[in-house]
């Protein structure tokens, strides 16, 4: 989650241009604790650190080309030596302010590449001006200056200082099993394994060949909470899925006490996770990821097109018209039409978002990386749900 960067005991606010901030004691301070209550108007800065792969993905969607990111990074400079001949560069750590061009985001390495132009930078380094690449990383706090912010980006950054931790699923049915971990941009898939078991006249042979499976399933269920000790919940077929949960109570007891719920779905495999995510069985247990709430108001969007209904309306130029008469309770958008959507159309999504915000409708970004965001996609990556049918 987000956190306001601050280096003092106390949360202390100098000056009025910035943020408005509660005092919070060094000693108490914790994972929800640190509120933003007031952004800056003027000037458009938020400073923040990301804390997880989350966060990488909320500021990726958050900054777009123009805007600016300040923060350490390193540079290589060349340094002058006597008689002004220049030595060898050397890398040095420096605080630099770009103005962003491209912004790519690699959810396997963690890393965020934010490359531009260098607009801001000590006068003694001389690199006002040239092309830099500052890599936004876990950890690191980084500046964001927008001239201007709309709603979804500031209650994305709201959502995100809230958010609770990834969830671990692991689906498993005769046949397959999927461990991945359910975060708020997608289904992140860790360890994938399939098997064949013998029919069930072969009982001896079966028995055992369900033992090694469910051994090689624990064994990678084990090894995902380990690196990332995160809540578990299993789903299947229902047999499969509870001789599995009875195999971890036995063998991997420490793993078992992590599991909050068990669930029964028709598939195994990412199949089964995808299932689960559609039929809405999950919602007790993963009500704090982003793409339950996702999938949920995209399965509104398919049903009342199936039934034919006029309360639903996708493509830009539709959505458009949807707009003007102040139709629009719900606007969906594919988080990608938005990101690489040249400056006219990108100009024109931000617009039709501030106008269905003042007319009291609600945004919401897609992630693209789920189902959800791809079914979106296939309508052209907007759609909306309407207060009422309009010809």
């Amino acid at each position: 989650m987000f956190l306001i960067w601050f280096n003092k005991p106390f949360l202390i606010l100098y000056g009025t241009d910035y943020f408005y901030y509660i005092f919070i004691p060094h000693n108490i301070r914790g994972n929800n604790l640190v509120k933003i209550l007031r952004r800056n108007h003027k000037k458009g800065v938020f400073k923040v650190l990301p804390e997880s792969t989350d966060d990488l993905w909320h500021i990726y969607n958050i900054i777009a080309p123009k805007d600016e990111i300040h923060a350490r990074t390193t540079r290589e400079v060349n340094v002058e030596g006597n008689y002004s001949r220049p030595k060898a560069g050397r890398r040095i750590s420096t605080f630099l302010g770009v103005k962003i061009e491209k912004v790519t985001w690699d959810k396997n390495l963690n890393r965020l590449r934010v490359h531009g132009i260098v607009c801001k930078a000590p006068e003694k380094i001389s690199v006002k001006g040239s092309h830099h690449t500052i890599n936004v990383t876990v950890g690191k706090p980084i500046t964001i200056i927008k001239s201007l912010w709309l709603k979804h980006h500031t209650d994305r950054l709201s959502r995100a200082s809230k958010a609770k931790p990834p969830i671990i699923i692991i689906s498993i049915d005769n046949e397959e099993y999927c461990v991945a971990l359910l975060r708020q941009y997608g289904i992140d898939i860790k360890v994938e394994g399939a098997t064949r078991l013998p029919g069930k006249l072969e009982a001896e042979k079966r028995t055992k060949a369900v033992r090694e499976f469910f051994k090689k399933a624990s064994r990678a269920l084990r090894e995902v909470w380990m690196r990332t000790p995160y809540p578990i919940v299993v789903i299947g077929l229902g047999f499969i899925k509870n001789d599995f949960v009875k195999y971890l109570n036995k063998e991997a007891s420490e793993v078992t006490k992590n599991i909050i719920d068990v669930k029964s779905v028709n598939s195994g495999g990412i199949a089964g996770i995808r299932e689960a995510l559609r039929s809405g069985i999950l919602t007790s247990a993963l009500k704090h990821v982003r793409i339950v709430e996702e999938t949920k108001v995209m399965e509104e969007i398919l049903t009342r097109l199936g039934k034919g209904k006029l309360d639903i309306t996708y493509g830009f130029v539709d959505v458009l018209k949807a707009s003007m008469f102040g139709a629009i309770e719900k606007l969906l958008l594919a988080d990608i039409a938005l990101r690489e959507a040249f400056d006219e159309r990108r100009l024109a999504f931000e617009k039709l978002m501030r106008e269905v915000e003042i007319r009291g409708g609600d945004v919401m970004i897609i992630s693209a990386e789920h189902e959800a965001g791809k079914k979106l996609l296939a309508l052209g990556g907007i759609a909306a749900l309407l207060r009422f049918p309009i010809g």
